[in-house]
């Protein structure tokens, strides 16, 4: 049983799941908005909100937080001076989960997660 347990395996090891999650946070970064099972869009919106609330700071530090879990220049840049100073007044929510169908190879629930 998995009461209380904190976080999805969505079936990968340790490793395969943080490049997941990092590779996930990019392609949101990038397109501001993507499409992806609803398992690991909820798992994203956990790892991505703690990525923008840290980024809401704007200092040094928070940026090289930032780069340390994402390792992408680019989306470390455009979080630290695009998407981060449109949160700077609100305690998080940043990221909305719509559920859209389900996917037909193999009836995997889908959804698009964007960001608010």
């Amino acid at each position: 049983m998995r009461h209380r347990h904190g976080y999805r395996k969505l079936s990968r090891t340790s490793q395969h799941r943080a490049a997941l999650l990092k590779n996930l946070s990019i392609a949101l970064t990038t397109s501001e908005r993507i499409e992806t099972t609803v398992p690991k869009a909820k798992e994203l919106r956990k790892y991505y909100e703690k990525l923008v609330t840290k980024a809401v700071v704007g200092d040094f530090n928070a940026h090289r937080a930032i780069f340390a879990m994402l390792q992408d220049k680019e989306s470390t840049k455009k979080i630290m001076n695009d998407i981060a100073p449109r949160y700077v007044d609100r305690d998080g929510g940043y990221t909305r989960i719509i559920k859209t169908r389900i996917r037909r190879g193999d009836a995997a629930p889908m959804a698009i997660i964007e960001l608010v």
